[in-house]
């Protein structure tokens, strides 16, 4: 512990570090002491009042400077005149807090006495009923009976929706916020939108939002978590169950790279006989998403428990898909592939399991067949040589740290981390982005550093001609050396460092130039001998949860080659992708069609699907057990939470059904049988069981405990907290530098065409939740203000673009200043218009 200070709390002396508040010291020993503004994730503040208790410190003889002592020996003891709040108090050596004395027990009575004056008392029908602070503490220290009369209760507007009353994610009740500020200080100092806050004074103070749409944030459902009474409550929960009708299930997050813990809410549908999720909360894992999920994360679950899910295989017969049982489906899928000779492709998406994805591979190479990862980004190879080491933690890093983001627009690819790299930021840690474009993330950067789209690697290399030591790299590089003084800034930063992370993502990029890329900025962590331990080194930013799973299990992706291995089999398998629904090019689509024999596992009907020769229903994460591996490396257990709807089986489980048809042995009993057969031949990986995953160890701050101390801001993680792989260099690889040149910038024609992420998108697994579609946005380009005036396009206007030979409908977006630079078009991935990076669009024009 550094530097301990002792201090005696209700009589009992304890030693706690520096600096620690005393309500949170008086929680580590076990007493709780009462709040409600005060949360250890935000800044205190003192405004409830509700911590008050009593506190002395030893006198201090001027003479000696050492404490007073009395006739025996003690230290006299200088009692502050008024009660303090233990929430914005540090604790002192010697110093004495009493929490229980009549003083503060009629203080703590007032405090909540004056809070029951206007507040509804409506618990047999609120929301938080059963899991309310408010309620706990009112039985725990309230008074028994109140001075106030029922009938002067002020009445103030209920169910208040915060945003478009159509499609609000969150909902307000006036009466029951006891202006605690807590969902302010959370969008202003966690999330970093300035979207909510007060209106009024005194008994008019009242939440209000300020933005439009309401409550634009991507993380405004932690609020109604943190929130200790009613009055913020879901679009997706409110008055849909009771707490204690609830089980939880833990599980991950399957939407982006970060691996958030959650925890499903389950309970019994009387009108189906099944089960439902009611809710998706934050678990906590102060290591991977602290006790934060986005929205996408809290309210994209629908797609598990869509009616439009596939429940029973399906068999092309007279060039129909007809509905056939199991055993028809996969005798027919057996026979095909052993008359296939070997000449088998398997593409694999990357939001499946790893035992999905291990099985998925052992098959198809037990065949003579290949399988390959149906992915955009290049770079895997290099996250398992250099990733961040074990240990790695974004809530360590501050001074001394520098953090480099290229290519990536972090809070719309992965939220939780674009949180933690702020909070990082605003702990004294060097932000450096690298972008053609500004993004939030410049807001909290100290170097941001501008490039023409496709010369990010170039730009990369000239950080690492000025960043390096003397030696082979730093001369090849230093053709990219460049006068930019943002460049040689960030060099610095870099080269004056004692940790160094570096993340990069493929925003503009295809396959090949995403690898020079990550080769790039691989270099540059060697060159400067940032890796093989915590908080040191590369991160890929990837498009889906469980890319680098699928790249540890031996499925890489070949970028422009896959099409010709499509084209070069007889039989093809998908599971988990969409290729023909990707609008990537009509190549696939006629690869599909000149197949002999194809076969899609997956969730839904989807484009590919309707092309196949059988289907087999595939469960959701919510109806399995299975693992992640997360953009940090961190395999995590997911669980079951309801049964699997009609006949789907787990995608594992297809693939072991199928290996038993055609003589290749695969684990068949349950997902942990197969995690046994990933550790045994995935060095990276020996030593994981699903037992290793499922542990657990004690977490500060313990906002996740049964006690709702902190307002059920998460539940607590008695499932597993994940366990961090080794990359190569940490089991004593020594990493070599390779180079690669930069690709040659893209010439062309009319506007260069940048694809873009979107956190809300139409993908397979975002779709089927209406209450996110009206946040979807509608396809669109965007453009530069100075383009747009040229052209004569307005903002919203529908514009036709000609692209590829075909054009197509969108809405145009003008840029805010710095989002798009001249002469580019910004076009998101997966809103309904894709187009490769790199082309150049023939012309835009008003529609």
């Amino acid at each position: 512990m550094a530097d301990p200070i002792t201090l005696t709390i209700d009589g009992v002396k304890i030693s706690m570090p520096k600096g620690t508040l005393i309500v949170d010291a008086a929680k580590r020993m076990g007493n709780d002491i009462p709040v409600f503004c005060y949360h250890p994730k935000l800044p205190p503040v003192g405004m409830c009042r509700m911590c008050l208790v009593e506190v002395g410190t030893p006198k201090i003889d001027p003479a000696t400077k050492q404490p007073a002592l009395d006739d025996k020996g003690e230290p006299v003891i200088a009692w502050m005149p008024k009660l303090q709040t233990a929430c914005t108090t540090p604790i002192s050596e010697g110093m004495i807090v009493r929490g229980a004395t009549p003083q503060v027990t009629a203080a703590r009575n007032e405090i909540l006495e004056f809070l029951l004056t206007s507040h509804p008392l409506d618990c047999p029908i609120c929301d938080k009923g059963g899991e309310c602070p408010l309620q706990n503490l009112t039985m725990r220290h309230g008074p028994g009976q109140s001075r106030f009369i029922y009938d002067e209760k002020q009445h103030l507007d209920k169910h208040i929706p915060l945003g478009d009353p159509g499609n609000a994610l969150i909902f307000l009740d006036r009466e029951r916020c006891i202006q605690c500020a807590r969902c302010t200080r959370f969008a202003d100092e966690i999330a970093g939108d300035h979207v909510i806050g007060f209106y009024e004074r005194g008994r008019k103070l009242e939440i209000v939002t300020f933005s439009a749409p309401g409550f634009d944030s991507k993380f405004s459902g932690n609020t109604t978590d943190i929130c200790p009474v009613g009055a913020l409550t879901t679009a997706d929960f409110r008055f849909r169950a009771r707490p204690w009708e609830m089980q939880a299930a833990a599980s991950i997050c399957p939407h982006c790279p970060v691996g958030c813990n959650l925890t499903l809410n389950v309970r019994r549908n009387t009108q189906t006989g099944g089960w439902d999720v009611k809710r998706v909360m934050p678990r906590q894992n102060e290591a991977v998403n602290e006790t934060w999920i986005c929205d996408k994360g809290r309210f994209g679950h629908h797609f598990a428990t869509s009616p439009d899910r596939l429940t029973a295989p399906l068999v092309r017969k007279i060039g129909k898909l007809e509905p056939a049982t199991w055993d028809e489906a996969l005798n027919l899928v057996a026979d095909k592939l052993k008359a296939a000779s070997g000449s088998i492709v398997g593409l694999a998406g990357e939001r499946l399991s790893n035992e999905d994805l291990y099985n998925f591979r052992v098959l198809l190479t037990g065949l003579g067949g290949s399988a390959e990862a149906y992915g955009t980004m290049g770079g895997g190879d290099l996250v398992q040589q250099v990733g961040v080491g074990v240990g790695t933690n974004f809530s360590a890093m501050g001074r001394g740290t520098a953090i480099l983001v290229a290519a990536s627009d972090l809070e719309e690819e992965a939220p939780i981390w674009w949180l933690r790299v702020k909070q990082a930021a605003e702990r004294g840690a060097t932000l450096i982005t690298v972008n053609g474009r500004a993004t939030k993330t410049d807001r909290y950067a100290a170097h941001c550093i501008r490039h023409d789209y496709g010369s990010e690697t170039a730009t990369v290399l000239g950080i690492l001609a000025k960043a390096a030591p003397d030696g082979e790299m730093k001369s090849k590089a230093a053709r990219y050396a460049s006068n930019d003084p943002a460049i040689a800034a960030a060099a610095s930063a870099i080269g004056a460092a004692e940790n160094v992370v570096v993340m990069f993502g493929n925003e503009g990029l295809d396959f090949a130039s995403s690898t020079a890329l990550a080769q790039a900025c691989a270099n540059l962590l060697i060159a400067t001998a940032h890796f093989g331990r915590p908080n040191n080194g590369l991160m890929a930013v990837w498009p889906h949860n469980n890319t680098q799973g699928a790249r540890d299990m031996g499925l890489q992706s070949s970028g422009v080659t896959m099409v010709e291995s499509l084209w070069s089999a007889r039989v093809l398998l998908f599971a988990g992708c969409d290729p023909a629904g990707d609008a990537v090019g009509p190549e696939i689509g006629r690869a599909i069609h000149e197949a002999d024999f194809v076969v899609v596992q997956e969730l839904f009907l989807t484009p590919t699907a309707q092309l196949a020769d059988v289907v087999l229903p595939a469960q959701s994460f919510v109806e399995r057990e299975g693992s992640y591996t997360s953009g940090e490396r961190r395999v995590q257990r997911f669980y079951p939470a309801v049964p699997a709807r009609g006949g789907a089986k787990a995608d594992w489980q297809i693939s072991a059904e199928i290996a038993k048809r055609v003589a290749v042995v695969l684990p068949t009993a349950s997902a942990a049988a197969v995690m046994l057969a990933i550790a045994k031949s995935v060095p990276a990986y020996q030593g994981i069981t699903y037992q290793a995953l499922a542990k657990v160890e004690r977490q500060w701050p313990d906002v996740g405990g049964v006690d709702l101390y902190y307002g059920g801001t998460a539940y607590d993680n008695s499932q597993g907290l994940g366990v961090q792989v080794k990359s190569s260099a940490e089991r004593g690889e020594r990493p070599a530098p390779r180079w690669i040149d930069p690709p040659a910038p893209p010439i062309g024609d009319g506007f260069k065409i940048v694809p873009t992420t979107a956190l809300y998108d139409r993908g397979t697994t975002f779709v089927p939740s209406a209450l996110m579609q009206p946040r979807v946005p509608k396809a669109c380009v965007e453009l530069n203000a100075a383009d747009a005036a040229r052209l004569g396009i307005a903002d919203g206007d529908t514009v036709k673009v000609s692209l590829n030979g075909h054009s197509a409908p969108v809405t145009a977006r003008v840029a805010a200043h710095g989002r798009a630079p001249e002469g580019v078009a910004l076009m998101s991935r997966s809103l309904g218009v894709t187009a490769k990076a790199g082309a150049f669009v023939a012309k835009i024009e008003k529609a």
